[in-house]
């Protein structure tokens, strides 16, 4: 579950204010709305990159609204993927299970789960560079997953990829959502997206969040 209770958030001479809505469990929600309405600084205030100046975040019911990044339980995938250029594949999807000391067995176990899952087998000793938009997509996708986040926030995730691509990336992102149960936040322009994957569309407009139908 995700909900926003009056949030205020600045960002320089930007502000959202009095931003309020909330996602069930296990539901996929999507977020549309023009270019440059904030919804990417949501999903940064969500996950706890951008400090809000009042209201609450809350995960399952309890307020994260000052809790650091590493605490919330949120996995991200930012536009732009951020993956580590000297990395291989294995790494990536090792990464945030090293950081938290996991023993070697589970990050064995949790790197051959996700790789089955998202089809990425096979590219598991191969570093990031020369990796297609959709296989790029599918590690950023997978290290966000890894640690077994309850929140999974996508910012933009398709928006780069041709329409074959698009398509079989819908079928691996209805797959992560029947396997994990993770409560999903997709920000998209895409009407096709929406159409696709969501089981909640909220419309980002004027500073207002509205359900759309």
């Amino acid at each position: 579950m995700i909900e926003l209770r009056d949030v205020t958030i600045m960002a320089g001479k930007f502000a959202l204010e009095h931003v309020s809505f909330g996602i069930a469990s296990g539901r996929y929600a999507v977020l549309m709305g023009r270019t440059g309405q904030g919804k990417t600084t949501i999903l940064e205030a969500i996950c706890g990159l951008r400090s809000i100046v009042s209201g609450k975040i809350l995960i399952h019911d309890v307020d994260v609204s000052v809790w650091p990044p590493g605490e919330r339980g949120i996995g991200y995938v930012p536009q732009d993927l951020a993956l580590f250029p000297t990395m291989t594949v294995q790494q990536h999807l090792e990464f945030a299970l090293r950081l938290r000391r996991t023993a070697p067995r589970l990050i064995a176990d949790r790197v051959a789960e996700l790789s089955d899952v998202l089809g990425i087998s096979k590219l598991l000793q191969r570093r990031v560079q020369g990796l297609s938009g959709g296989e790029a997509q599918r590690v950023a996708l997978g290290r966000a997953l890894s640690f077994h986040p309850s929140v999974l926030l996508l910012d933009e995730p398709l928006s780069a990829l041709d329409e074959t691509t698009r398509l079989e990336m819908h079928a691996v992102l209805r797959r992560v959502k029947e396997t994990t149960g993770v409560t999903m936040l997709h920000v998209t322009h895409s009407k096709a997206d929406a159409e696709a994957l969501a089981d909640q569309r909220l419309v980002l407009e004027a500073g207002k969040i509205f359900e759309s139908p």
